[in-house]
């Protein structure tokens, strides 16, 4: 039986967050959409897409709930198309890698961002996979909010479409030859 992907990218909903560092997760999921040749419908509690790739059937998603309710839209499509935790990917910006750097990994702590835990508490912990794309920490102390909720520089903006594919590529490889294999090839 062809197994089942839920790629979940986060971000948060309305023009004003569009093209943040916050909204990567979203990037990345209109990226993958965009290469699979499908749109995204409103749906409960998401924007959602589907397709097959390698016989795999793929399910993504954007939540609709904003990003402190991440957890609400995951639980809910894991459960409405019963794809199991290890078969979740979450895209997520991260403040602690530099900018250009992305990490996969197996689980780990939400390290204080709230879209992780919200998912963490929504689903059942911290077990699930993640992709991690570094935003950098380039910001005044107590001015995170404002720096995850700006846009990238001039600099990053060139950048960024080849970093959003590499983004794509890993969360293609995830889906084709599982996380292991895909963490000895991206995390270098």
């Amino acid at each position: 039986m062809a197994t089942k992907y839920l790629i979940v990218g986060l971000g948060n909903i309305g023009p004003e967050y569009a093209d943040t560092r916050h909204n990567i997760g979203f990037m990345v999921a209109d990226e993958l959409a965009r290469q699979a040749k499908v749109t995204f419908s409103t749906l409960r509690h998401a924007y959602y897409t589907e397709y097959r790739q390698r016989g795999h059937g793929v399910y993504v998603i954007k939540p609709t709930t904003y990003m402190n309710l991440s957890g609400k839209a995951v639980n809910y499509w894991m459960h409405e198309l019963k794809i199991p935790l290890e078969h979740v990917l979450v895209i997520v910006d991260e403040l602690a890698l530099p900018f250009g750097k992305i990490r996969l990994r197996a689980k780990g702590s939400s390290a204080g961002h709230n879209g992780l835990k919200s998912i963490e508490a929504m689903c059942g912990g911290q077990g699930y996979p993640r992709l991690r794309f570094g935003i950098g920490d380039h910001f005044p102390k107590g001015r995170q909010v404002d720096y995850v909720l700006s846009g990238f520089d001039t600099d990053e903006l060139l950048e960024l479409p080849a970093l959003i594919e590499r983004s794509v590529q890993a969360a293609n490889s995830f889906i084709d030859i599982g996380l292991e294999r895909t963490m000895n090839v991206f995390n270098t």
